[in-house]
């Protein structure tokens, strides 16, 4: 079991840069794949990004390829998101989540960070 810890949210303008980071505690990251979600209000969760176990594969949603990287630092049991050229409509609360793959999320999630940008 895992558990995970999200900070670095918080409110910017349009076009500034933020990172997310999430701690990992329990088992030792290297043994999940990670990534990232968020929920705006009255939407659901939807995909944003994620890393293979040792971070060689990425993938990530069309709505944020370009500008998010996701990234994680296993010896330090964390994951990053640097999300640049950020938009109003990036606004969401983000939820950091491991699972078996990249493609197999959500076996466990953190509380979520809040990301707001104004226009």
């Amino acid at each position: 079991q895992v558990q995970l810890v999200e900070s670095g949210g918080g409110l910017v303008q349009a076009g500034d840069s933020l990172r997310l980071s999430c701690a990992a505690s329990g088992r030792t990251l290297s043994s999940y794949a990670m990534g990232w979600f968020r929920q705006a209000p009255g939407m659901e969760r939807e995909f944003v990004a994620g890393i293979s176990r040792f971070g060689s594969t990425t993938r990530y949603a069309d709505s944020v390829k370009g500008r998010f990287t996701i990234s994680r630092d296993n010896a330090k049991n964390t994951v990053y998101l640097q999300m640049n050229s950020l938009k109003p409509e990036d606004t969401a609360v983000y939820y950091c989540t491991a699972g078996s793959s990249s493609l197999n999320l959500g076996d466990y999630w953190g509380q979520g960070t809040q990301v707001t940008v104004s226009s």
